[in-house]
C-alpha cells in the first residue's frame, strides 16, 4: 500500500509512475509476429547428406520396359535379352547456404540477462528467421524450388478460377500414386472451403504434427503463406491468383524429399550449425549462422500444380 501524508489538507501518495520503477514486472520473451507453424518442413520426408550433393539416377527418357517371356514352355534360345538403359548426365543438387550474422553487446548481455538470457533469445529468434526463409525456398527457389521444377504435363489450370473440388480430383489425378498431401496459402484453402458450402460438400478434418487440417478425398490440405497470392505472402485484395500443389512425399516413394547436411560442427538442428565468431575490441560477441538445405524432385509424378487459383470469390447464402 502506497505511503500517504497529508499536505495542507491534501492527501498526497506515492504515484504508480514512480512506484514502478522499483517494481519487479512479469516479462515476455520477444514475441515475433512474422512466425508461422511451418508446415511443410515438419510433413515433408527430409535426407540427410554426407557430400552435400544428391544425385538424381534416371531411366533414359522414352524407354521402354524390357521384353518378357509369359510362358509354360521354358526355352533359354527364346526368352528376350537387354538390359535398362539410363540418363548418362542425371541432375545433381548442391545444397544452398542460408546464412547470417548476429552481434550482441557482451555488456549488454551481462548487464540485462536476467530473467531471459539475451544471447538465446537473438539467436532463437534468427533461427526461426531462417527456418521460415527455409520454407520459402523451398517452394519458391530458381534452382531447386518446388514451382520452379514441377513437369508441364503436370500444370493444370482450374475451370472457372475459384478452386472447386472438381478441380482438386483433377489434381489427384496427376498425383494417384499415394498422395500425401496438398499445399495452399491460407486464402486458397478459404476459397475452396466456400466452393465446398456451396455444393453442401463440407470437407472433414484431420489431425496431423499436432495441427488440425481440413482433407478432400482424405489427403489433408497444409496451410503455408509461401505459395503466394499475386506475389505476396498477405495481400490486401479480396482477389488474387496463387497457385495448390499435390505433392507425394518419401524417396522410397519415389517422391519429393527435403535435403539437408548431416553431421556439421556446432550443429544446432537440422541442417542448422550455429558458431561463435569471437570478441571484437569492442566488446561485441558474433555469432555466424548456417543453414543448408535443398528439394529434389524424384519422379515426375510425384507433384502437380493447379494454377492461375482465384481465391475472391464469395457467395450470398439464402
Amino acid at each position: 500500500m502506497a505511503k500517504e501524508t497529508v499536505k495542507n489538507d491534501r492527501i498526497v501518495a506515492l504515484g504508480k509512475k514512480a512506484a514502478y520503477n522499483l517494481a519487479d514486472v512479469n516479462k515476455t520473451r520477444p514475441q515475433y509476429g512474422a512466425l508461422t507453424p511451418k508446415w511443410l518442413t515438419k510433413v515433408l520426408e527430409f535426407k540427410g547428406l554426407d557430400s552435400g550433393i544428391y544425385r538424381i539416377n534416371k531411366v533414359k527418357e522414352g524407354e521402354t520396359p524390357l521384353d518378357v517371356l509369359c510362358s509354360s514352355e521354358k526355352k533359354s534360345d527364346i526368352i528376350p535379352q537387354g538390359y535398362v538403359e539410363y540418363e548418362e548426365d542425371p541432375r545433381e543438387l548442391q545444397l544452398a547456404s542460408i546464412s547470417t550474422i548476429i552481434n550482441i553487446d557482451t555488456a549488454v548481455a551481462d548487464v540485462y540477462g536476467s530473467p531471459y538470457d539475451q544471447v538465446k533469445e537473438q539467436l532463437d529468434l534468427a533461427i526461426d528467421s531462417l527456418r521460415e526463409r527455409q520454407e520459402s525456398q523451398l517452394i519458391n527457389n530458381d534452382d531447386y524450388g518446388l514451382l520452379k521444377n514441377i513437369a508441364d504435363s503436370q500444370r493444370i489450370q482450374t475451370r472457372n478460377g475459384a478452386p472447386t473440388p472438381d478441380d482438386l480430383d483433377e489434381l489427384i489425378t496427376k498425383v494417384w500414386k499415394e498422395p500425401s498431401f496438398f499445399l495452399a496459402h491460407p486464402r486458397a484453402i478459404a476459397a475452396f472451403e466456400r466452393e465446398c458450402t456451396k455444393r453442401g460438400v463440407p470437407p472433414v478434418t484431420v489431425n496431423i504434427a499436432g495441427g488440425t487440417f481440413i482433407t478432400w478425398r482424405g489427403i489433408p490440405i497444409i496451410p503455408t503463406d509461401k505459395l503466394l497470392v499475386d506475389g505476396l505472402k498477405n495481400p490486401k485484395s479480396k482477389s488474387g491468383k496463387t497457385n495448390i500443389l499435390l505433392i507425394r512425399t518419401g524417396e522410397a516413394k519415389r517422391g519429393v524429399i527435403g535435403l539437408f547436411q548431416r553431421n556439421l560442427k556446432n550443429e544446432q538442428s537440422r541442417g542448422l550449425s550455429v558458431r561463435f565468431r569471437g570478441i571484437d575490441d569492442k566488446g561485441v560477441a558474433s555469432y555466424l549462422l548456417s543453414l543448408y538445405c535443398s528439394a529434389a524432385i524424384l519422379a515426375d509424378d510425384a507433384i502437380a500444380v493447379l494454377e492461375d487459383v482465384e481465391v475472391g470469390e464469395y457467395y450470398d447464402y439464402d
